[in-house]
């Protein structure tokens, strides 16, 4: 019997999102999704489940000719934590799903904490 690519990827979701939410209560959760195209984040609320601010590689605001680069992840990271702090928004913690801590996902990490998000 295989398992399938996409089985793996989702038990390793599920995995790292409990281990946040056990040492999490109580924060709001930065989402982060990684395309082979774009890269987008959101800050959701679970309590209420509610999304209070979203980026994405797709807005037009930002002005990327590509999103499937470092650069673009670094500028989606600065968005989502102007954004956060128009809100009000200070602290999460940083949930990037079944993605490697590496590459476009530590860039949108790294850009939203310079811009005030502490996680």
């Amino acid at each position: 019997m295989s398992i399938r690519k996409k089985d793996l990827f989702a038990r390793r979701r599920t995995r790292v999102r409990n281990r946040l939410k056990k040492v999490a209560r109580g924060r709001l959760r930065l989402s982060v999704h990684r395309s082979n195209l774009h890269i987008s984040a959101q800050l959701i609320d679970d309590d209420k489940g509610v999304t209070l601010a979203s980026a994405s590689s797709r807005d037009k605001s930002l002005g990327l000719e590509r999103g499937s680069n470092v650069a673009a992840a670094t500028k989606v990271g600065a968005a989502i934590a102007e954004k956060a702090r128009e809100a009000g928004i200070a602290e999460c913690y940083f949930d990037r799903g079944a993605f490697l801590y590496h590459g476009r996902v530590r860039a949108l990490a790294e850009a939203a904490r310079e811009g005030g998000l502490r996680f």
